[in-house]
């Protein structure tokens, strides 16, 4: 067992870690010239404000009575500059929100694996092109930018990251920190002969980082008081900072500014995937360089933004976030990032035509520069007679676009020079992407391969152990050819060669040459092969035909489960009705109504609104009230028991109790704190880490009889549950647990006639971890039922709890018992730990199934892994690179989700294993033995 699952393991791994090399290498090339307008800029000096976590809609609309949030902005959109709205890309997290405004390109993702807090790679931007930067914010933001800048231009100063707490008094003072600094800095500029000649120097920037909107959105939510409150506060900043400036300068006009924000937020208080609330953000721009407003009589969009806003009448100019980037480098004089991927917004330009056509000219060799440089790569490591360029933007045709638009302004022909500029951006950006994919579909067919050899071997492994199929066939043919094994290392010999020709990386080895090893042990499996074969012509082709309907069926409802969640509660309703087709119903009649009561319960959950939205601490505190009511019934049943365990049970029992009451205390403690403001008081934090760590080590001391240890998990789980909890969702693992017990009953009833003489009661079972090889019994349908209902359970398990297949979907507010000052891993692993309680449930529920039904682990595990594999390869297929962010990101969350549950399933295997089958024993405790 132990074998089949490193080796499983290591191919998931692989299949996982493919999609970061399919689809988020990183875009970045190195080797480009700087290229800068050669005019005189518009602008000496630009002031950026990133209002972090700034829905534009929250900016923009008028509150209940009609009077706008922020009357700064407002007035600068009638009578000062251009407005519009920011348009960013998935993941909306705070650091690729700065990487696309300040660099102009879409972040690398694999900058998640350091919490979007250092460069995995390093990169060009605006910062390091100015003579001098001075920003002012979080530390996390600012550091990447100062750390990555060539020189001693950049000047940060920031906070102390433990500032950043979500459970603070008040998280304004984020921002107006930032504010009071700006200010004391220009009026001690004045007293500081050399600060002050490079304050009035050309081409420098000023950067203020507002965190503060972005922790009362997370704390409290954006449509609450302290949310709205805060935009206020942060418009009558920008008012006291740009009063600063014109008089620090004499009002020379000189000064460029824009405010914008790095992504947006959900109702629910959370951002990362491509919801139109995390992708849409304020842009407002004003001063040197910049149009003045435009009335107009209408204008077209796709949304109602203009009408429920009532700016209608002022031209609204969106952008794309990585447009902001060439934007400011033209404003101010420097070369544009090297890595900018942006587009030049001329419209928002208030300058000569000269001056937009230079720049947009300039804009579209910045961008050749990269596509030349990738091209080169690529044509490079490619075998000549392989390598296929992009034939839409040859170099022919890039020598003549330049030309011509060089020519046009020198006619001053300006619009179509502008016009052609465009065209080469875009046919450069396509081509761009063109190389960066240009080994999507060899990667993809390899992993594929690998996908369907992996399945075909583990089926082949299951059918093998239980079902014998070669009994007819010789000896010699069961004996694998030499030829066969020298084939395969010829072939492996030869892809790695072409390989290594190309210069690919590490990885592709192993994505090219993991098939054949695996294609290898299926084939030495061909008298398996041949022996089902032979068994599925004797088999009735309408009954085959039917069955395989099911199977397929079975698995697009859990597909379709990733994009509608009431897919489950429709496989619940029918998982109902399953004693009614069989046998059960009148063999076990109470446990059938259990089931179907248990089953319908389950039912509503996927119903109810995604957890975070609506939060009850009500809930929570009944869900513990419930746990406590059954550990009494529990503790009377333990009392009545007459044998010399009993002492040792109770107080277990009565320990578990106290957690739980615990948790009840500090979950109500937590939220009244934290509703007046007082942050997160100390003991209850204590507290809680204790409940935590405790957690692990109860269930353990509990006895092996199969019923004692699963009500000792579930107890030790809830425990940790409730203050991971914020509403309704405390009730699920109860509720699912309990359908886990009717289901450990209602498999033991199907156990054919053959194995009755071997039934033993529920209430008598004990786990053992050794089982007798010699007990496992030969497959039957039932057993691929009882995988199915696995899978099933293991994706209510995760969806029922009112998670969406997506990155946003899960609430920090979840872990503020724990911990409320901002930390990406901790948060993470406290969040991924709610998440895999209830799968640890279903496991041990599905560890004491196969104890009950006497069928291989292995096997049923590989069963599992197979259906769940299915599942992936379906998703691999799905992952979309075009069309909309929202449906980009949502088809790459399911495909990781999918394989994240898949590898998850091999330690939770062993962590089922362990909570089951482990017995911690009391030091000095005299052993006792049952008479």
């Amino acid at each position: 067992m132990l074998l089949y699952t490193i080796l499983g393991l290591l191919i998931h791994l692989v299949f996982f870690a493919s999609i970061f090399d399919i689809y988020f290498t990183s875009p970045l090339v190195h080797g480009m010239t700087p290229q800068f307008t050669p005019l005189p800029p518009p602008a000496k000096r630009l002031v950026l404000f990133v209002a972090d976590g700034l829905r534009a809609d929250k900016l923009y609309e008028l509150d209940e009575n009609g009077n706008t949030r922020a009357p700064f902005i407002r007035n600068i959109i009638m009578h000062e500059g251009t407005w519009g709205i920011s348009h960013t890309r998935v993941p909306t997290e705070s650091r690729p929100g700065h990487v696309a405004l300040i660099a102009g390109f879409y972040e690398d993702v694999s900058a998640v694996a350091k919490g979007w807090k250092e460069n995995p790679v390093e990169f060009d931007s605006l910062i390091n092109e100015t003579r001098h930067t001075w920003c002012w914010g979080s530390p996390d933001i600012l550091a990447m930018f100062a750390k990555g800048a060539s020189g001693n231009h950049v000047f940060a100063h920031n906070y102390d990251a433990y500032s950043e707490d979500f459970g603070a008094q008040d998280a304004t003072k984020l921002d107006t920190w930032v504010f009071d600094n700006v200010k004391e800095f220009f009026h001690a500029a004045r007293n500081n002969q050399s600060l002050f000649s490079k304050l009035n120097e050309d081409k420098i920037v000023f950067f203020l980082h507002l965190l503060g909107i972005d922790t009362n959105g997370h704390a409290h939510r954006p449509s609450s008081r302290e949310y709205l409150n805060n935009i206020k506060i942060v418009d009558e900043g920008l008012k006291e900072i740009v009063s600063t400036l014109k008089d620090f300068y004499g009002n020379d006009g000189k000064t460029a500014f824009i405010f914008t924000a790095d992504h947006g937020m959900t109702d629910w208080g959370s951002h990362g995937a491509g919801h139109p609330l995390e992708t849409c953000t304020p842009f407002v721009t004003w001063g040197a360089g910049i149009k003045y407003p435009q009335k107009v009589l209408a204008q077209k969009f796709d949304d109602t933004y203009l009408q429920e806003w009532k700016l209608e009448n002022w031209k609204r100019q969106d952008v794309n976030q990585a447009d902001v980037a060439p934007l400011m480098a033209a404003l101010i004089g420097v070369p544009f990032p090297l890595n900018s991927v942006g587009t030049l917004p001329v419209d928002i330009l208030n300058s000569t035509d000269l001056f937009k056509a230079e720049s947009m000219f300039t804009n579209a060799v910045q961008i050749l520069e990269q596509f030349k440089v990738k091209m080169a790569q690529k044509k490079e490591a490619t075998l000549p007679f392989l390598f296929t360029p992009f034939n839409s933007l040859s170099d022919s045709k890039q020598i003549n676009i330049l030309r011509k638009a060089r020519s046009y302004i020198k006619q001053k022909k300006y619009d179509e020079a502008v016009s052609l500029c465009k065209e080469l951006i875009n046919l450069a950006l396509k081509g761009l992407s063109y190389y960066h994919t240009y080994d999507r579909f060899f990667l993809a067919f390899n992993v594929v391969l690998g996908f369907v050899g992996w399945t075909s071997y583990a089926s082949l492994l299951i059918i093998k152990s239980h079902c014998n199929l070669t009994r007819g066939v010789s000896k010699e043919v069961k004996k694998p050819s030499h030829l066969l094994s020298c084939s395969f290392i010829a072939v492996g010999v030869l892809l790695a060669l072409f390989l290594l020709i190309q210069a690919c990386p590490w990885t592709y080895y192993i994505y090219c040459l993991l098939p054949l090893p695996v294609w290898y042990a299926v084939l030495r499996e061909f008298p398996v092969i041949q022996g089902l074969v032979t068994l599925l012509l004797t088999f009735p082709p309408s009954h085959f035909v039917g069955y395989l309907l099911l199977f397929i069926l079975g698995v697009e409802v859990l597909v379709l489960s990733f994009f509608y969640r009431y897919m489950l509660t429709a496989g619940l309703i029918a998982f109902a009705g399953w004693p009614f087709i069989t046998p059960l119903w009148t063999r076990a009649k109470s446990t059938s109504l259990s089931w179907i009561f248990f089953c319908l319960l389950l039912a509503v959950f996927p119903l109810m609104p995604v957890v975070g939205r609506k939060p009850n601490i009500f809930l929570v505190v009944g869900a513990g009230l419930l746990v406590l009511l059954l550990s009494l019934f529990v503790v009377t049943s333990v009392l009545k028991r007459k044998d010399s365990l009993v002492s040792e049970e109770l107080v277990l029992h009565l320990l578990q109790m106290l957690s739980t009451v615990l948790s009840i205390c500090v979950v109500y403690g937590t939220h009244n704190s934290l509703l007046k403001k007082q942050g997160l008081p100390l003991i209850n934090q204590v507290v809680s880490w204790i409940i935590l760590a405790s957690s692990f080590v109860m269930p353990l001391l509990s006895p092996l009889i199969l019923f004692d240890r699963l009500f000792s998990i579930l107890v030790s789980s809830m425990s940790t549950y409730l203050l991971l909890s914020t509403g309704y969702e405390a009730l699920f693992p109860l509720v699912l647990s309990c359908l886990m017990f009717v289901w450990i009953h209602m498999e033991q009833e199907t156990l054919p006639q053959s194995v009755v003489f071997c039934k033993q009661k529920v209430s008598s079972i004990q786990f053992t971890y050794n089982t007798d090889i010699t007990q496992f019994r030969d497959l039957y349908l039932d057993d691929i039922r009882r995988a199915f209902f696995l899978v099933f359970f293991l994706m209510t398990a995760f969806f029922g709890t009112g998670n969406i297949a997506s990155i946003n979907s899960f609430d920090l507010a979840s872990v503020y018992c724990f911990l409320t000052v901002f930390s990406p891993y901790m948060m993470g692993a406290l969040m991924m730990w709610k998440i895999l309680i209830p799968f640890a449930l279903v496991m041990c529920a599905f560890e004491a199934v196969q104890l009950t039904t006497q069928l291989s682990s292995k096997s049923l595990f590989l069963m599992v892994i197979n259906i769940s594999d299915i599942m992936a390869l379906h998703f691999f297929f799905l992952i979309k690179d075009y069309g909309s962010w929202l449906d980009i990101g949502t088809s790459i969350s399911h495909y990781v989700i999918v394989m994240s549950m898949t590898i998850f399933l091999v330690f939770l295997n062993g962590l089922a294993q362990m909570l089951t089958t482990k017995k911690l024993k009391l030091c000095g405790r005299p052993k006792s033995h049952l008479t």
